[in-house]
């Protein structure tokens, strides 16, 4: 091996270990499989029109919003937002405790919470390529 072929590798053995422990650390993986379920679980209960399972999805901020906009309780108003059914996940983009669920009709932004993924915003379209979303269903 020639010396310039051994100093690329010893540069790159530490490169790939540090960028190998990144990946590993915090389990973006596990949270990522995690956020998927939970925007597939919000899916399943707004496709079988259940509002209770639908309000327990949502974040506290999020849930409470949906109950002063109606003047109801969220399991009487969530049928009144809009919120489209997104059919199956097709990506999910972890940053931090924040997600950002791609639907194949909608996208669902969601933020970790001790007892797992809330859905902050459901029925969100981009308002214009690259710009912010418009959401049926929102937090504060």
């Amino acid at each position: 091996m020639s010396r310039q072929r051994r100093r690329i590798t010893r540069g790159l053995v530490p490169v790939c270990a540090i960028l190998a422990g990144l990946a590993g650390c915090g389990g973006a993986g596990d949270r990522g499989s995690a956020a998927s379920a939970a925007a597939a679980g919000f899916e399943r209960s707004l496709a079988r029109g259940d509002q209770e399972a639908m309000c327990s999805a949502l974040a506290p901020e999020t849930l409470g919003e949906v109950e002063v906009a109606e003047k109801k309780t969220c399991a009487e108003a969530i049928d009144n937002q809009g919120v489209p059914a997104g059919g199956p996940v097709r990506d999910v983009e972890v940053y931090g405790r924040q997600a950002r669920a791609v639907l194949a009709a909608d996208t669902l932004f969601l933020s970790e919470f001790p007892d797992g993924w809330k859905v902050v915003a459901a029925g969100c379209r981009p308002d214009r390529p690259g710009r912010s979303y418009q959401c049926a269903v929102k937090g504060g």
